[in-house]
């Protein structure tokens, strides 16, 4: 099995950690597939997206897999007026990672990352590890001090 540079930011800062593989479907990236694949809870599969905010610049938030991020919350946790998702086709050079493997860890920058607060209900979390294919399996606490998260309220009221 691979080690991603975020299994390997995990190393170093001695977080402990899985790394599960599942069957990579191109025609659907979603966190709900990866979810299914996983045999998981959708809720505790995560989703990393990389936003761009009027004042900030680059921030990231992790959320639920079948939940929708709310854009003014994320704005106003960010300290920004309004945000708006990075167009697909800047992802990798903004964060180094492809969509469907964007992890919150290891990225090319350190940006400022909010993870919604529905994630201290689980034991564990699902993220993508930097690769399609992997995913690591952590505590919601480790991911957040690892990734140095602000926990916040960033999902759409009735999204799913």
């Amino acid at each position: 099995m691979t080690k991603t540079n975020a299994a390997r930011l995990l190393d170093v800062q001695g977080i402990k950690y899985d790394l599960v593989e599942y069957t990579v479907d191109e025609s659907d990236l979603s966190a709900i597939a990866v979810a299914s694949k996983l045999g998981q809870n959708i809720e505790q599969v995560f989703k990393t997206l990389v936003l761009q905010g009027d004042k900030t610049g680059v921030f990231v938030c992790i959320i639920p897999g079948g939940e929708e991020l709310d854009l003014k919350k994320a704005a106003h946790v960010s300290g920004n007026k309004s945000a708006a998702m990075v167009p697909q086709k800047e992802i990798l050079g903004i964060t180094g990672y492809i969509r469907g493997g964007c992890s919150p860890l290891g990225m090319k920058k350190k940006f400022p990352t909010y993870i919604d607060e529905s994630c201290i209900l689980q034991d564990y979390i699902f993220v993508s590890a930097g690769i399609r294919g992997l995913q690591i399996k952590i505590t919601p606490n480790d991911l957040i001090a690892s990734a140095s998260c602000e926990v916040a309220d960033l999902i759409m009221i009735g999204s799913h």
